[in-house]
């Protein structure tokens, strides 16, 4: 497996030297990193040639890497039934740059483009309806970034009198616990409970 992956990184790498910036073998999958400006591109010659044809586009994903300049990986996961192989694609961008739309390549890419949007705020250029599509359309925020607070910025509920749903500001309605450790199920091992201190550790040895 590992060979004939390693010859198709090789032929890839050959045919398509100018969008191809790294690549390697791991887990048994073909894993390249290409240049943002022609992915598109690279997948076109993926599907249509003879000795690739990955036909179907199984996954987008995104990634945050907030330490990075280009904080973001946008993950393409392809499936070839003609070699049996799947291959991964790797496209770094950031939060002002667009990513190229596969929609024309692949048009499943259009929802799978929208959630990465939706959930990281990566923008996909000449896409023909990107709009959220996980969270609602007033969402402040993308919550799949690593800087998004886990609380959210607002939080929605029925008001009865109203009789519509209403967002306001996120209230903690209970404060954070301190913990005193008095309850078992918080106590450390060699923490001894109020009345514990009765029995001797040697009792019934």
């Amino acid at each position: 497996m590992k060979e004939s992956l390693v010859k198709l990184g090789e032929y890839i790498q050959e045919r398509q030297a100018a969008y191809i910036l790294s690549w390697s073998v791991a887990h048994d999958e073909l894993c390249l990193t290409v240049s943002r400006e022609s992915c598109a591109k690279l997948a076109e010659f993926l599907r249509d040639d003879d000795c690739c044809l990955f036909k179907i586009l199984v996954d987008i994903s995104g990634v945050d890497y907030p330490s990075r300049a280009q904080r973001f990986e946008v993950v393409y996961q392809l499936l070839s039934v003609h070699l049996n192989q799947r291959i991964r694609i790797k496209v770094n961008a950031d939060e002002q740059t667009a990513v190229p739309t596969w929609v024309d390549v692949y048009p499943a890419a259009g929802w799978f483009e929208r959630e990465v949007w939706d959930m990281y705020g990566v923008y996909f250029a000449d896409h023909p309806d990107l709009r959220r599509i996980l969270t609602d359309y007033g969402f402040d925020g993308h919550p799949q970034r690593k800087d998004f607070p886990l609380t959210g910025h607002v939080e929605m509920r029925y008001d009865e009198e109203q009789k519509r749903v209403v967002y306001e500001p996120v209230k903690l309605t209970q404060a954070f616990r301190s913990f005193d450790y008095l309850s078992p199920w918080e106590g450390p091992e060699d923490y001894v409970l109020p009345g514990d201190e009765k029995a001797s550790k040697g009792a019934g040895a």
